[in-house]
């Protein structure tokens, strides 16, 4: 492997890596807070937070396989994997969507079971308890979504949309308990219909969740943004008449790019490589984190009306 593109697939590898800590971060996290509401929901009788408890359980078991998919992710290309490992990240992110399903239809039975069988309010002590779980949700949702931009992650970007999904249950058993405590007689199963609500929220983060790593795994097109960013890049080449075809694909934290360059027909093959050598460069050096370019020459029109 040249020093240049070692180089890249190292810089790759150090956002990998400092991706999985912050998912370590999120998993610790999620250990603190289920044991918080575990024992909230048992000492103030509610269904709703141990419910919530049981999710961020959950989220323990899905942010390990983010965090393996970034393990594997950070690994350099080999002989059996030439493109790198960059895949294992969406492939993580697709599990996790499977793993918020299952959470979800959990829930939503025991919420029905919980509405059907009469039983005790909840206590109001648990209200604080929510909005302190709430408040920390939210700005470590906030974190991960920066952080997962800022790297070009969807296991980043899925692991944002799991803690704001957390934050999301968490306010809703908050209402249902609140109305459970207010409203008083009739109104004891309030926090188990909000339990019930927010197996619709988690759903629905599921489905968003599955739908963008599955698009990365099967190499659906980058924005027509980014597209023309590389278009750009490449085109300010010296000697590059023009562009033909522009591919790019997303793999893991990078970007994998297949382009057809229009040059001078009557130049030699020397200087032909040449060009292609410097557009790969460009792309490699860009802000772009492109990892690999492939560059194909193509004479301009000129040369059939010689």
């Amino acid at each position: 492997m040249k020093p240049s593109a070692a180089n890249h697939h190292a810089e790759n590898r150090r956002r990998a890596e400092s991706s999985a800590a912050l998912v370590l971060r999120g998993i610790a996290l999620n250990l603190v807070l289920a044991a918080v509401k575990f024992a909230g929901g048992i000492l103030g009788g509610t269904y709703a937070l141990i419910a919530d408890g049981t999710e961020s359980l959950l989220d323990v078991f899905s942010s390990a396989l983010v965090w393996a998919g970034f393990r594997v992710a950070a690994r350099p290309p080999d002989a059996n994997h030439p493109y790198g490992h960059g895949k294992a990240e969406p492939l993580a992110a697709m599990a996790v969507g499977l793993v918020i399903f299952a959470a979800a239809t959990w829930i939503g039975i025991h919420a029905v079971q919980a509405i059907m069988t009469p039983h005790p309010p909840p206590h109001w002590a648990t209200l604080p308890l929510l909005a302190g779980v709430v408040a920390v949700k939210v700005w470590f949702s906030r974190r991960m979504s920066h952080a997962g931009k800022e790297q070009g992650s969807t296991g980043l970007g899925v692991e944002a949309w799991h803690h704001y999904a957390d934050a999301l249950t968490s306010a809703a058993a908050f209402v249902g308990i609140a109305i459970a405590v207010i409203c008083g007689h009739g109104y004891e199963a309030a926090d188990d219909w909000a339990a019930l609500l927010a197996c619709f929220v988690i759903l629905f983060n599921g489905v968003t969740v599955f739908r963008q790593s599955l698009g990365d795994i099967m190499d659906t097109a980058v924005p027509p943004a980014f597209e023309n960013e590389v278009r750009s890049v490449a085109g300010n080449v010296a000697g590059v008449r023009g562009l033909d075809k522009c591919r790019v694909r997303k793999s893991g934290l990078s970007h994998l790019v297949d382009i057809h360059v229009v040059v001078d027909p009557h130049i030699t093959v020397y200087e032909g490589h040449g060009i292609a050598h410097a557009v790969k460069d460009a792309l490699l050096y860009s802000p772009l984190r492109i990892t690999d370019v492939s560059v194909h020459i193509e004479p301009s029109a000129e040369a059939n009306g010689g």
